[in-house]
């Protein structure tokens, strides 16, 4: 037997489903480049280029220098679930308890406790096509089945309601929001989330990209029903990405199944990572209004960038920091032209097969980055589709 078929042979089933998470092999691929010494732009990936807040630093240096490194309640510091707390009153008017809040090293792992802690072997959870690519691989590590409703370029790819709808089954357990969203930075309108709220059906909302809004208005779906769970975190809005800090919220009732997962699997999330929190939460005002303020004027440089290249922009995100482009006119092979746009531009973009099947023929455009950097990047690219004969 081969050496590769052997290895398989010994795996189990569920971890051989795992897919490849595309934008890493793309970023990956690009520091590998740059290991060569080839200067590589990136608009690969979602990783803001700030620094972290200066409270936040000082927060976690002075928990260090307290000698706060012992465990703390599994599911979290108190003293940060109770500011989760109040960020949601102020921000959304809704009441939740500390209990009903989970700490975890970042929302990736708290979406593994979710699906580990709702959904029996075959239950299905409806979410869009196009989708973050880690929701499908995460869905069926935990014996769970997407079942996606394809989106339409002209409504943002976002989840309608009547689609929704005919998706439902006796196995649906939940229905999954990303507002603002992941490819396509466009947002759920009020009308659609109430409606999702109440079909009877659990609703995991994803809310990371909260407080990256320019343009409509973001809400929480706890506005809207109490049967949900949201995820959500410090890595985008903050800038804190390497510090692994999210969050997630849940029914009352689910309180001990969660511990129980935390005390297990984790014990606890670092405190003087947690501290860091508090400090974000509290202290971070003006540095988080700035950044979103520099990504607003990324947003408006990278869509004007990618229009006047030909890439097709239907729908404009209104929120994150993404655009997704058609590139059809250009490609059927969106993976194909993502790397040899790589290798011959020197430039970093997520091919849309990334994001499911529905993504396919489409590519993701980051503008995580300076102004500098995207203009250099567009640049490139633009050199790439003249000497391919492919701009218009």
């Amino acid at each position: 037997m081969p050496a590769k078929a052997a290895l398989l042979s010994l795996l189990s089933r569920r971890s051989r489903q795992l897919r490849s998470f595309i934008a890493m092999d793309v970023l990956e691929k690009s520091q590998g480049m740059a290991q060569l010494g080839h200067d590589v732009i990136s608009f690969s990936v979602g990783e803001p280029d700030f620094p972290a807040p200066k409270a936040v630093k000082a927060a976690a240096i002075q928990a260090l220098r307290r000698d706060f490194t012992h465990y703390t309640h599994s599911l979290g510091l108190l003293a940060l679930r109770e500011e989760i707390c109040r960020h949601y009153r102020r921000r959304y008017g809704v009441t939740i308890h500390p209990d009903q809040v989970l700490i975890t090293a970042g929302t990736s792992p708290a979406m593994l406790l979710l699906f580990g802690a709702l959904l029996e072997p075959g239950e299905e959870v409806v979410l869009s096509d196009p989708h973050y690519p880690c929701y499908a691989n995460f869905l069926r590590f935990a014996g769970g089945r997407p079942a996606f409703v394809r989106g339409r370029e002209a409504e943002g790819f976002q989840l309608k309601p009547e689609a929704v709808r005919k998706k439902l089954r006796r196995k649906t357990k939940a229905i999954l929001i990303n507002s603002p969203g992941n490819p396509t930075g466009t947002l759920l309108d009020t009308k659609s989330m109430k409606a999702l709220a109440e079909m009877g059906k659990y609703v995991i909302s994803d809310e990371i990209y909260h407080g990256l809004t320019y343009e409509g208005e973001e809400r929480s779906i706890l506005e809207f029903t109490d049967r949900a769970f949201v995820l959500n975190g410090f890595s985008k809005a903050y800038a804190m990405t390497g510090f692994r800090l999210g969050w997630c919220i849940f029914p009352r009732a689910f309180t001990k199944v969660f511990q129980n997962m935390a005390q297990n699997f984790y014990i606890s999330t670092a405190g003087f990572v947690q501290a860091a929190g508090i400090a974000a939460l509290t202290k971070t005002d003006r540095e988080r209004e700035a950044m979103r303020r520099t990504f607003q004027e990324r947003r408006r440089v990278m869509l004007e960038g990618v229009k006047r290249l030909g890439f097709g922009v239907t729908a404009e995100p209104g929120g994150a920091f993404y655009v997704f482009a058609n590139a059809k006119h250009y490609t059927r092979d969106s993976h194909r032209f993502a790397f040899d746009i790589l290798e011959k531009a020197k430039v970093g973009i997520t091919p849309g097969i990334d994001f499911g099947p529905s993504g396919e023929g489409y590519v993701r455009f980051s503008y995580a980055t300076d102004v500098k950097e995207i203009r250099e990047g567009l640049g490139r690219i633009e050199e790439y589709l003249r000497r391919r004969k492919l701009l218009r």
